[in-house]
C-alpha cells in the first residue's frame, strides 16, 4: 500500500473514531438531561383532575398504566356526561422542549359530544390542578391540540391550538378564536403520532411527526372558559403541563421534556 493510500485510511479512521464519540456525547446527554414526565411503571408526580369530582379523584380509573403505556380508558364509564379530565405532572415549568407520542384506539363512550370524538391534547402554560374549580371542565391553558380523521377524504389536521381562558399572536394580529387548525396533514388510523412543542418566552411551535405546523406568541389571558377577570390582558408565560381525557381512548408514551432554563 502506498504512502498516500495508507495517509487516507489514516485520515478516515480518524473521522470515523471521532464520528462515534460525538455520537455517544449526544446520546449521553440526551439521556442525562431530558426529564421523564410519565415513568411507564406508575402515575408518581401526577395530579389528576376530573371535571364533577375533587383534585385527585379518579372514581372510574380514567387514568390508567399499562404495558408501559399511560392510557385514558373508559371501561368503567357507562356514560361520560362532562365527565372532562386532565393528568398534570406536578411542576411547572417556563422554557421547554415538550414531546411525546399518542395515538387513538377503540371506540368513543356512546353518549359524549361528537366534536370529541377522536380528540384529546396537551394543556401547557395551565393554571394548578389545585386551582381549578370542582366543576371546571377545562383548565386556562394553552391546548396542542390532537385530532384524527374519522371520515374518509374529511380533513382533520392535529396539532392545532386551543386556547381555553387565553388568546394568542399569530403574525402580528391578535387571534381570539377558541381553536386554530395547524397546517399538518390528517391521521386516520391508530398509528403513533410524534408531537414536539417548543416553548420560549419570545415563540411557541408545535410540530407534528417532525414538521412545523403553526407556530405563535405572546399568550395572554382572556376570553372564553377565563376564571379570574383580574388578570384579563396580562401575559402568561409558564404553568403546568396536562394530557387530556375527552371521551376518546387515547394512549401516551415517551412523555419527556427539555427544561431550557437552566
Amino acid at each position: 500500500m502506498s504512502r498516500f493510500y495508507k495517509y487516507i485510511v489514516l485520515i478516515l479512521s480518524v473521522f470515523i473514531f471521532y464520528n462515534c464519540l460525538n455520537k455517544k456525547n449526544s446520546s449521553t446527554y440526551i439521556e442525562k438531561d431530558w426529564i421523564q414526565l410519565f415513568n411507564g411503571n406508575d402515575l408518581k408526580d401526577c395530579t389528576i383532575k376530573i371535571n364533577g369530582q375533587p383534585v385527585n379523584s379518579d372514581s372510574l380509573n380514567t387514568f390508567i398504566v399499562q404495558d408501559g403505556l399511560l392510557k385514558v380508558s373508559y371501561n368503567k364509564y357507562a356514560e361520560f356526561g362532562q365527565s372532562y379530565g386532565h393528568i398534570f405532572y406536578n411542576k411547572p415549568f417556563r422554557n421547554y422542549i415538550l414531546r411525546l407520542q399518542y395515538r387513538f384506539i377503540g371506540e368513543q363512550v356512546h353518549d359524549a359530544q361528537s366534536w370529541a370524538e377522536k380528540n384529546s391534547g396537551v394543556m401547557i402554560h395551565s393554571q394548578s390542578p389545585e386551582s381549578m374549580g370542582k366543576d371546571q371542565g377545562f383548565p386556562v391553558s394553552l391546548e396542542v391540540q390532537f385530532l384524527g380523521g374519522i371520515e374518509e377524504d374529511v380533513e382533520r389536521p392535529t396539532g392545532n391550538l386551543c386556547t381555553p381562558g387565553t388568546h394568542v399572536t399569530i403574525k402580528e394580529e391578535l387571534i381570539t378564536e377558541h381553536c386554530i387548525n395547524s397546517s399538518s396533514e390528517t391521521y386516520y388510523g391508530d398509528e403513533w403520532i410524534e408531537v414536539e412543542v417548543f416553548v420560549t418566552d419570545t415563540l411557541i411551535t408545535h410540530k407534528i411527526n417532525g414538521k412545523e405546523v403553526i407556530a405563535y406568541s405572546n399568550p395572554i389571558f382572556g376570553g372564553e372558559y377565563s376564571t379570574d377577570e383580574s388578570k384579563e390582558g396580562k401575559t402568561l408565560t409558564s404553568g403546568f403541563i396536562g394530557l387530556q381525557s375527552e371521551s376518546h381512548p387515547i394512549e401516551f408514551r415517551n412523555i419527556e421534556l427539555l427544561d431550557l432554563s437552566k
